[in-house]
């Protein structure tokens, strides 16, 4: 039997908060989506599913107004009562329950990846766009704060051309962890191609745009290991911007987050984005006396030509802050006044091709061309 808190509001009023429902209160669920949702005005966290008791206990203390179900299936029965649906659920049920709420009638968010092939998201897009419904991706790191900064310098011409793009994202965990995310079942998707890949190529085409080849070397380097875990791909743009991406869990001595290099300078940055440690912190956004998502002088990047910012080369320049709650502000404003949501699925199935073709290229030992 599923345990519930009382709904005293019943249903929202036509200018009421937009009552979301959440499958999964995992990392994902409980991390990032359930306060980034009780953040955002115009949202209100309404129901959780999770099957766990002790997850379902974590929910309730956190969020005292929430009720929590055992199912999916649970909330998708509350469909009448819902305004939105964020899926935080394992990848392999990602296309099944978004394919549910969307016949049910209901916007749905889903964490990355969308789907395991550019064909599964082009599929649910095309579903989304024939009933009307808002249907996007949740790409928290497109509002990093070193992500934003690199943004701005490109657009600002501060680096001229841009020739090479690197991007990593290195981890030092010399023993697996377990669980879904880490499964060589293929049904799971589990490995870095697809889990904070699917970040890095998110961003590269957010930056440069469409990809015409893809090169990719793929390993399980840890013992034990199952899924990939120490992964490389390199991109050639359309636009004749090459971006290398790195992802790894076997990597003893992290490089740069990003090295920029244009005609005119380079950029480089070390460390990571604050917000998700403050996330798991129990820092919220909006929190008095936090400054969101906003990092000491010293972590801040270098922007010069000619020179290492090893040696203290180049001019530190301040990075923006990083702002996840932008994404659910955009969500919120989407679904009231209509318009494009803030990541789409059809910029999800345009990343899914470019993983699609690292996994082949990795498996083939070449360069793979995309079509277009």
């Amino acid at each position: 039997m599923s345990s519930e808190t009382s709904d005293p509001t019943g249903t929202a009023a036509p200018h009421g908060p937009l009552r979301v429902g959440l499958i999964g209160y995992g990392l994902a669920g409980s991390v990032f989506h359930a306060p980034l949702i009780a953040a955002t005005d115009g949202l209100r966290l309404d129901t959780v599913s999770t099957s766990d008791p002790a997850r379902q206990a974590q929910a309730r203390a956190e969020h005292p107004q929430v009720r929590t179900v055992d199912t999916p299936q649970a909330v998708l029965d509350r469909a009448a009562d819902l305004d939105l649906i964020v899926l935080a659920s394992p990848n392999k049920t990602h296309v099944p329950l978004a394919t549910a709420a969307l016949e049910a009638g209901l916007p749905v968010v889903v964490d990355k990846p969308l789907a395991a092939t550019a064909a599964e998201a082009e599929k649910l897009a095309a579903l989304a766009d024939d009933r009307g419904l808002l249907l996007s991706v949740f790409q928290n790191r497109r509002w990093d704060n070193d992500f934003r900064t690199v943004r701005k310098l490109i657009e600002d011409g501060a680096l001229g051309d841009i020739q090479r793009f690197e991007s990593r994202f290195e981890r030092w965990r010399p023993q697996p962890k377990g669980g879904w995310r880490e499964s060589g079942d293929p049904a799971e998707l589990g490995g870095l191609l697809y889990d904070l890949g699917s970040h890095l190529v998110d961003q590269a085409l957010t930056l440069f745009g469409p990809v015409v080849s893809v090169y990719a070397e793929s390993d399980i380097r840890r013992p034990g290991a199952e899924a990939d875990d120490d992964t490389f791909l390199a991109l050639t743009h359309a636009n004749g911007v090459r971006s290398h991406l790195w992802v790894s869990a076997t990597t003893a001595m992290l490089g740069p987050r990003f090295r920029v290099l244009g005609s005119r300078a380079g950029y480089v940055k070390h460390g990571l984005d604050p917000q998700e440690a403050a996330l798991r912190e129990g820092l919220r956004p909006g929190t008095e006396g936090v400054e969101w998502g906003v990092e000491p002088e010293s972590c801040r990047g270098r922007l010069g030509a000619g020179s290492s910012p090893q040696t203290g080369g180049g001019e530190p320049v301040p990075t923006l802050p990083g702002d996840y709650p932008a994404y659910y502000a955009a969500i919120a404003r989407a679904l009231r006044e209509g318009g494009r949501p803030p990541v789409t699925a059809t910029e999800a199935a345009a990343a899914l091709r470019v993983l699609e073709a690292a996994k082949r290229s990795a498996a083939e030992g070449r360069t793979v061309r995309l079509a277009g």
